[in-house]
């Protein structure tokens, strides 16, 4: 069937892109320093960014599972926004995520425009082979082997979420792609342990809990939040930031006492967030299915840094920790036992207890990858977990493929 508003749509803005390239020539020229085919480094893994939206491919959720959807997202130093470019001969490749180790897909092998993009097992199928043509701008066309349609950010896009998909070859700015190499597989965002804390822009004095509305962008502008509660392990503090389902919280300093920290009520992004001095936790995932720390740093936290009480899956990428119990722990005797997961990634932890620590009785599960270690931090704990009430048991240390998942080229240990 014809879809004549997207038809019109995508010669609109190809006009308007062409009178922005007249206007704007040399300069985005310039501005592109991607790869081109020629260049193409099979060992290396890249990050490609879409030109008209600024926005880079990403697999949703950081999922891991097969048929997860390919869509555009903020980009950020994880390794569901890393692929890495696998020669199929014929000047083919397949684009193998970082995280999963599975490739990018045309859905159900369909030659349709707007056919979904999906992560699945590489089977090294023409659907899943791409070849990688230069444009005239410094940016690459994406053109699969089975349909010869393009990479195609769905509908002109710029949001979170937009939908990658594929689509006759139009050349417009929606399916051209820069791509960067991530350098030693990614820098992390966060000071090594030899480097220093953020310092504050200014202070924000808090005498009760600040509450962030759902679909609310708090952002602190790197200001120190303090403070609240007596910096002790008493649980029945009071956290110095509630984040509804939906809420941001970005770019915060937490000064000691820090009481409970942040509480997630449903799905959150902690972004750039940075702990002083932890105190009880620095945050607790209650009730939501993905949970995201991007960024940030926390220190002296005697137990764990990040508890997750409700179901669904943590997600924590470029973070830094030292003097900690756990950055990790999956709720051993909570009130409700749900199976909980976390994804770990671009992690550094110092002077740790473990990175993570999880319930295998309740099939709980730990991914990690690129994961520094200071010390002789375990880098995954399995636990049996108990009802409320009772002490959770441990009963094992190390990867298992089930649920402490990881391979020994994960984990640097210094």
């Amino acid at each position: 069937m014809k879809h004549p508003t997207r038809t019109r749509r995508r010669w609109r803005a190809a006009v308007l892109a062409t009178v922005t390239l007249t206007a704007a020539g040399v300069l985005t020229a310039i501005g592109a320093t991607g790869a081109s085919a020629a260049t193409i480094d099979t060992n290396a893994w890249y990050q490609l960014v879409s030109r008209h939206s600024g926005k880079a491919i990403d697999v949703c959720g950081q999922s891991t599972a097969d048929r997860a959807c390919i869509q555009q997202w903020d980009r950020a130093n994880q390794a569901n926004q890393q692929f890495q470019f696998v020669s199929s001969g014929s000047g083919y490749y397949r684009l193998k995520a970082r995280h999963s180790g599975k490739v990018i897909d045309v859905l159900d092998w369909s030659t349709a425009d707007g056919a979904s993009l999906i992560q699945w097992p590489d089977t090294n199928g023409a659907n899943q082979q791409w070849r990688v043509i230069d444009t005239d701008s410094g940016y690459v066309k994406l053109i699969n082997r089975h349909s010869g349609k393009a990479m195609d950010v769905w509908e002109w896009s710029t949001g979170n979420g937009g939908r990658i998909s594929q689509y006759t070859d139009t050349s417009g700015r929606n399916q051209q792609w820069q791509l960067n190499k991530v350098d030693g597989g990614g820098s992390p965002t966060t000071p090594p342990p030899s480097g220093g804390w953020p310092t504050p822009t200014g202070q924000a004095s808090v005498d009760g809990t600040v509450r962030v509305d759902s679909g609310e962008v708090r952002d602190g502008g790197m200001r120190r939040y303090c403070c609240i509660g007596d910096g002790s392990q008493e649980e029945s503090q009071d956290p110095m930031f509630v984040l509804e389902d939906g809420a941001t919280l970005q770019n915060v300093i937490i000064g000691a006492p820090a009481g409970d920290g942040i509480h997630c009520e449903g799905d959150c992004t902690i972004r750039n967030v940075w702990w002083e001095d932890v105190g009880e936790d620095a945050a607790t995932f209650r009730g939501g299915s993905n949970y995201y720390v991007i960024g940030g740093g926390a220190r002296r936290a005697s137990d764990k840094v990040f508890q997750h009480n409700g179901s669904g899956t943590v997600h924590i990428s470029g973070f830094y920790a030292e003097d900690i119990g756990k950055l990790y722990r999956a709720c051993g005797n909570c009130s409700t036992s749900h199976q909980r997961h976390t994804v770990i990634d671009n992690v550094t932890v110092r002077n740790a207890d473990a990175v993570a620590g999880i319930n295998v009785n309740w099939g709980d599960t730990a991914r990690f990858t690129r994961i520094t270690i200071y010390g002789d931090a375990d880098v995954c704990q399995k636990w049996e977990g108990a009802p409320k009430g009772e002490e959770p048991t441990l009963i094992g240390t190390g990867a298992d493929g089930v649920h402490c998942i990881y391979r020994e080229s994960d984990i640097t240990r210094r």
